[in-house]
């Protein structure tokens, strides 16, 4: 092979290698929904939260519980982990289902049943002004709806996001990485951990 050849094959070789290890792009219809990965359930699992809740449970009123179960695309974790950020085409899915105590042999506690629904965050620098957007799958569409910049999760993740917009308050092993990093936002507040 010629010095040129060897040259091109190495480059074509690496744009590919570059090309894989950023993962799928998000993608959308024509509409503008966000299609669902369907292979989500392979991504990274971050955490799983129980009966969260971002304002205080009205009076009188029980708190139902769930489970939030939140999956990142696996390239997108990995450069999070160099990093400390989340690189562009990012995409967090939020795998909400019911929790119950009885069942089987479980006598205390809460375990995971029926799936109740899916949402996404995505970050698509050029395709959104606020950068991130929020998408809601219901429960089994094949595409999710843009929720409007009107709604309360844009300004509670720009207001209370310790990482670019996202909870990473919520993911221990990722908190711990933005900490190393030094990518904490400046105003996010870190409360001791006990």
């Amino acid at each position: 092979m010629t010095h040129t050849r060897i040259s091109i094959l190495t480059a074509v070789l690496a744009a590919g290698l570059i090309g894989a290890d950023q993962g799928p792009a998000p993608q959308y219809d024509a509409k503008g929904q966000l299609l669902f990965p369907a292979d989500y359930r392979e991504w990274v699992f971050l955490s799983s939260g129980l009966g969260m809740s971002y304002s205080p449970p009205a009076p009188g009123r029980e708190e139902h519980q769930q489970f939030d179960n939140v999956f990142a695309a696996p390239s997108a974790y990995r450069s999070f982990l160099k990093t400390g950020r989340w690189p562009d085409k990012t995409v967090l899915l939020i795998e909400v289902r019911a929790a119950s105590s009885k069942g089987s042999i479980n006598q205390a506690g809460y375990f995971q049943t029926d799936l109740t629904e899916i949402e996404a965050e995505v970050k698509d620098e050029k395709r959104f002004p606020t950068q991130w957007a929020f998408f809601s799958f219901g429960k089994g569409l094949a595409a999710g709806r843009q929720r409007p910049t009107s709604d309360a999760c844009y300004s509670c993740h720009a207001e209370h996001g310790a990482v670019d917009h996202t909870f990473v308050q919520f993911y221990p092993t990722l908190l711990k990485v933005a900490r190393e990093k030094g990518t904490l936002e400046a105003g996010y507040a870190e409360r001791p951990v006990r």
